[in-house]
């Protein structure tokens, strides 16, 4: 859909959820190379907790996100998009996000 800024995503849901049915939300799962989870682990189980506690009846599954963000940067790079707009962090974000939506959908 979009890129929301973290302290927003709350609400956005809250609205999002009015007009559509939510079957479940997929929350990518930041991992090392030695499958260990990385230090940004934390913050996610904040945020999923604070999902859990606004969304209660909507269940979580999580996703390996490994290697989303090269794919995403190496996506935008073949399609020939210029490199300042390439640098964009919220555009690298939803492709990120579509990849781990597409591993979460592919493997189902």
């Amino acid at each position: 859909l979009t890129t929301i800024p973290t302290g927003e995503i709350t609400e956005f849901l809250k609205t999002f959820t009015e007009k559509e049915e939510i079957e479940k939300i997929i929350v990518g799962e930041p991992k090392q190379m030695n499958y260990q989870a990385s230090e940004s682990e934390v913050f996610i189980r904040e945020f999923i907790e604070e999902i859990k506690r606004n969304f209660p009846d909507i269940p979580i599954e999580r996703v390996d996100e490994r290697f989303t963000s090269k794919m995403a940067a190496r996506s935008l790079f073949e399609s020939g998009m210029k490199k300042n707009k390439r640098k964009n962090k919220a555009l690298l974000d939803e492709v990120s996000a579509t990849l781990i939506l597409q591993s979460y959908l592919y493997k189902k």
